[in-house]
């Protein structure tokens, strides 16, 4: 009976004292500060696995894409310490073709080519054309080998001090391969039924700025992610897909990932129109592709989607750039030999 005493008198006498600590607090100390709560988006749309499946699959119908492009390159080099060095936007033609196939033209001012660039598939060649000699030079690689990053001098008075943007598109082209387009431009199908391939589906929940409102937003997301299943009963994730879902359901990202799980690629769509003389299909006018790994970032915008010519079938030999320049030549795979 004492101990409950002492532990109702306790009690009592901390509430007191809380309550004569709020009555003498003087009233100029109560702060009322309004907080703006992000607002979710909604209606949300829903879909099973089989229906966001369908949607990436509706995207890849065409053959082949040819059109001009706005191209603007980012160097990400300096990402961890928030740094990033944008390089003025160029005018560029494009050329992809399944499977894997792409010829990139980069053009500057007054239309004089800056950059050409193909990939057959299995081998890149890169053109640089434009900015001192120590950047001119005609690269070839493998699309599969990985191949250390092509720095200029840091000391060259080009490029100290304040960045000329010529300088600098011609160093991120350098380091550009015309590979990393393909999959980003013309994706790859969905084959539910493949063997050791399966599908999950989940729900995701992201805080980002609304590009209309210029407000803080939760967007909500399904995320379909491909895994490959492995002989020790393991999966590995290839492909993550996401779905914007406010309205209606629509390929936002696709990030893809290497054998260790880490990402190599991250790319989102954006600003979805009708495509062709006729409209005939309505693909992404707007695509951000980000290597983290290389340290690069190219975005391309159609400049005119209803000119844009689908489904032509262009030879082999137009994939395999030349060297008609008589550009100094770099094999990057000779320099990987012993």
């Amino acid at each position: 009976m004492a101990k409950t005493n002492a532990r109702f008198w306790a009690g009592s006498t901390l509430a007191i004292l809380l309550a004569l600590v709020a009555t003498t607090q003087p009233a100029c100390n109560i702060v009322h500060k309004s907080v703006e709560v992000e607002k979710l988006l909604t209606p949300l749309a829903e879909a099973e696995t089989a229906q966001l499946i369908d949607s990436v699959n509706r995207l890849v119908g065409p053959t082949s894409i040819r059109g001009k492009v706005d191209i603007q390159f980012e160097d990400t080099s300096f990402a961890t310490s928030g740094v990033a060095e944008k390089y003025r936007t160029a005018d560029g033609t494009i050329i992809v073709q399944r499977p894997g196939k792409v010829y990139l033209i980069v053009q500057g001012p007054l239309a004089i080519d800056i950059a050409q660039m193909t990939s057959d598939g299995e081998h890149f060649r890169v053109a640089i054309l434009k900015g001192e000699d120590k950047y001119k030079r005609f690269v070839r690689g493998t699309n599969a080998a990985v191949y250390s990053k092509m720095d200029g001098n840091p000391n060259d008075p080009a490029v100290k001090g304040k960045p000329n943007t010529e300088v600098q598109t011609v160093k991120a082209l350098s380091n550009l391969r015309p590979q990393h387009l393909t999959d980003a431009l013309m994706i790859r199908p969905i084959d539910p039924h493949a063997a050791g391939m399966f599908y999950a589906r989940s729900e995701f929940f992201q805080s980002e700025k609304d590009p209309a409102s210029k407000k803080r937003v939760v967007r909500g997301y399904y995320l379909l992610d491909e895994l490959q299943a492995g002989s020790d009963g393991s999966a590995k994730l290839m492909r993550r897909f996401w779905f914007n879902r406010v309205n209606a359901i629509q390929l936002a990202r696709l990030q893809t990932f290497d054998d260790r799980g880490a990402l190599t690629t991250d790319v989102t769509y954006a600003d979805f129109k009708p495509f062709g003389e006729n409209g005939q299909i309505v693909l992404p006018a707007k695509i951000s592709l980000t290597r983290p790994q290389d340290h690069y970032q190219i975005s391309l915008t159609y400049q005119s989607p209803e000119s844009v010519v689908l489904n032509r079938e262009y030879p082999p030999e137009a994939f395999v750039l030349e060297n008609k320049w008589s550009l100094q030549e770099v094999d990057l795979d000779a320099q990987k030999k012993p």
